[in-house]
Order: structure tokens, then C-alpha cells, then sequence
């Protein structure tokens, strides 16, 4: 009978806690997405202390330092959440190594810190956000993320002028290839997956505009302004397409 009090105890002590996990994430969910950031990365921080190794808080708590980090002013709090960023996502790696939202959350952190970077470590920071993206979406075609991490890559070091590439080359061993068009296509794929996503049109319309088609440059800014905002980082997207339709038209 002691033996089953027991097992009774811990079982209800196990339901009680999975309640309590499940009470703390439903409500980070619904701070990210008033949108109040740092209010449901704090939650998720909560849920986290009830069950530390739950994939999806950890891949959320990542996503929301990378984003918190970069709108912040200081440098020394701006790479204390890239630093969370990344640790959370090498802890979901090191349990589910080819999970795409794992995957793709470390390419975004990763993406955070290539501009505190130099040198070596920059371009083998660089060539870790391509190796991340990549494994996300072989496990996952349909990650719209990892498509527009594709996109931003490529239309970031296609933009790298011949005396970068050469260095990149001779000092340490070259990037992978990358080219504008490849830019336009992921990020296309990455609109038709996720049509509500503004950052991906902000970022299709300089790929278009860079390729020389200003007029469908135009049309993803203007279809932006039409969505609504999803994350505390679109209020500043919007504000850009404007200015950008203004300086373009």
C-alpha cells in the first residue's frame, strides 16, 4: 500500500507539473502574439524550468532572443541575447539534431552574431548559417523560414564585391556559391509558403530592386502595408517599405 501511495503521489505531482507546463506555454503563445516579446520569452524561460528539455519552448526561447537582441541599443545587452539565442538552440540541437525548427533557429542566431565577427570566424560563421538552413529544410521542404534564411544568404554574399571574394578565397578557403537569383527564388518560395510573413516581401523587393526590376520591387512593398502585424520587429518593415516606395517610385 506505501508502495502504491507512492506511485500515486508522483503520478499526480507529474500531472500537476505537465498542467502547469502546458498553462505557462498557451500563455507565452498568446504574449508573442499581441505582440509582447520579452513577456513570453520570460514564460517560455518559465515553462522551460518545468520541463528544460521540451523542443519547443527551447526553439521559441531562441527565435525571441534573436529578435529581442536586435532591436536593442546596447551592445552588451543586444550580445547577452544572441548569446541565450544560440545556447538555446545548440540545446535543442544536441536532443533533435535534424529537427528543421532547431535548425533554423541556430541559423538565425548564428546570422545575429556574423556582424560581431571578423575575419575567420565571420566567414565560418557565414558558412554555418548556409549548413543549417540546408539541414532544416532536407528534413523540411516546407520551412518558410529556412527558405528566407536561403534568400538573405544568398543575396548577402552575392552582394560581396571581387576583392572580398578573392580574400574570402585565398584566406580561408572560399564561401559556397551564391548568386542574386537564387536570392529572388528562395524568397519566393518562402512567400508562397507563408504569404503573412512582411520581413520575407521587405527583403524580396531589395533582392527585385538589385536585379533591376523596380516595378515588382514596388509590388511586394506595396503588398506588405496590406498584412498585419505579427511580431514587434513589423511596425519598423512597415515603415521601411514606405520610405522605400517613396524613394522608388
Amino acid at each position: 500500500m506505501k508502495l502504491l501511495g507512492f506511485f500515486l503521489f508522483n503520478l499526480l505531482a507529474l500531472m500537476a507539473t505537465a498542467q502547469d507546463f502546458t498553462v505557462l506555454v498557451k500563455e507565452a503563445d498568446r504574449l508573442e502574439a499581441i505582440p509582447n516579446e520579452k513577456a513570453a520569452f520570460n514564460k517560455f524561460k518559465e515553462a522551460l524550468k518545468l520541463q528544460p528539455s521540451n523542443l519547443y519552448t527551447l526553439v521559441k526561447c531562441s527565435e525571441l532572443c534573436s529578435r529581442i537582441g536586435n532591436r536593442e541599443k546596447e551592445k552588451k545587452t543586444r550580445d547577452a541575447y544572441y548569446s541565450a539565442a544560440v545556447f538555446y538552440a545548440k540545446t535543442a540541437l544536441s536532443l533533435h539534431p535534424l529537427d528543421d525548427e532547431a535548425n533554423v533557429v541556430m541559423a538565425i542566431a548564428v546570422g545575429r552574431t556574423v556582424l560581431e565577427k571578423s575575419g575567420k570566424e565571420k566567414i565560418s560563421a557565414v558558412k554555418d548559417i548556409k549548413h543549417y538552413a540546408d539541414v532544416a529544410l532536407k528534413t523540411n521542404a516546407l520551412n518558410f523560414k529556412a527558405w528566407h534564411v536561403i534568400g538573405k544568404w544568398n543575396y548577402e554574399v552575392s552582394n560581396l564585391n571581387m576583392m572580398e571574394k578573392a580574400a574570402t578565397k585565398v584566406f580561408y578557403g572560399g564561401l559556397p556559391d551564391a548568386s542574386l537569383k537564387n536570392a529572388i527564388i528562395a524568397y519566393e518560395k518562402a512567400k508562397s509558403l507563408n504569404p503573412t510573413f512582411m520581413l520575407n516581401y521587405l527583403e524580396l523587393a531589395k533582392a527585385y530592386k538589385r536585379n533591376g526590376d523596380k516595378q515588382k520591387a514596388l509590388t511586394q512593398l506595396r503588398t506588405s502595408l496590406n498584412l498585419h502585424f505579427q511580431t514587434e520587429d513589423d511596425p519598423r518593415i512597415r515603415a521601411e517599405a514606405i520610405s522605400l516606395i517613396k524613394e522608388w517610385s
